[in-house]
């Protein structure tokens, strides 16, 4: 198994240092990661560079996208990786925090015959004091969404061939040849598409080989729940039916 993740970047220089950090710090060292920068004009790229020199393990890459958008930038990557001799692949996102165990869990995934698997997302604690009811909030907003997810009208067809399920696009891992088969992640901006999702369903026509494992863990950014408020939040994961008028927020 060659594993390489893919985080995608635009614009974290304040946040991407912590999510390489995290990486570092996994129970497997057994994986090789690839940053795309998507048109930052911050030192998103600088940070990166500076901590790959500091950090001889684990192999750190950049490429550039210059097509704003995180579909766009996550298929770069993923095709980045799948060129260079990737297996499997997994990602996240530029301002998350992997269980240190991560890597170890999508690996055993993988084992057990899984082409793909998520798990929970969880959130920050560490980017700021969070009282009890915040704590509880983003779980209770994926979970939401999760159920919002299984009855949406687009994630219904009887020719998928198994249930929907919600993968967040910053913990997802997939098979290199289920993910070229699939056609990948949409190359899209957030703000049009949801493109996490758009590949679950992509999948769902070729496989029943994908689930959910609870210790696949990744801690998650409470930046946009807390710009947005709990209301808007979910109106922005339900279809974006709330659009607001800064949608990458810093």
């Amino acid at each position: 198994m060659d594993l390489w993740i893919v985080v995608p970047a635009y614009n974290e220089e304040r946040s991407i240092g912590a999510t390489l950090r995290r990486l570092a710090e996994q129970t497997d060292p057994g994986f090789t990661v690839v940053v795309v920068d998507n048109a930052s004009t911050d030192r998103t790229a600088a940070v990166v560079r500076a901590f790959a020199a500091e950090h001889p393990k684990p192999e750190i890459r950049i490429v550039r996208e210059p097509e704003k958008g995180t579909g766009a930038a996550a298929d770069t990557g993923v095709r980045h990786a799948i060129s260079a001799g990737a297996t499997h692949v997994a990602r996240t996102d530029a301002d998350c925090l992997p269980g240190r165990g991560w890597v170890a869990a999508v690996k055993r995934a993988f084992d057990d015959g899984l082409d793909m698997v998520s798990g929970p997302l969880r959130p920050r604690t560490d980017e700021f004091p969070l009282k009890y009811w915040e704590r509880r909030l983003l779980p209770s907003v994926v979970s939401v969404a999760a159920l919002f997810g299984r009855f949406r009208p687009g994630n219904q067809d009887p020719l998928f061939l198994g249930p929907y399920v919600m993968m967040p696009g910053c913990n997802v891992a997939i098979t290199a040849d289920l993910y070229l088969r699939s056609g990948g992640f949409p190359r899209t901006r957030i703000e049009d598409v949801h493109e996490d999702r758009a590949l679950v369903n992509r999948v769902r026509y070729l496989t029943d080989r994908y689930g959910l494992r609870p210790d696949v863990v990744v801690y998650g950014s409470v930046r946009r729940l807390r710009a947005f408020g709990l209301l808007r939040t979910l109106g922005w994961y339900a279809d974006h039916r709330y659009r607001p008028p800064v949608v990458d927020i810093r």
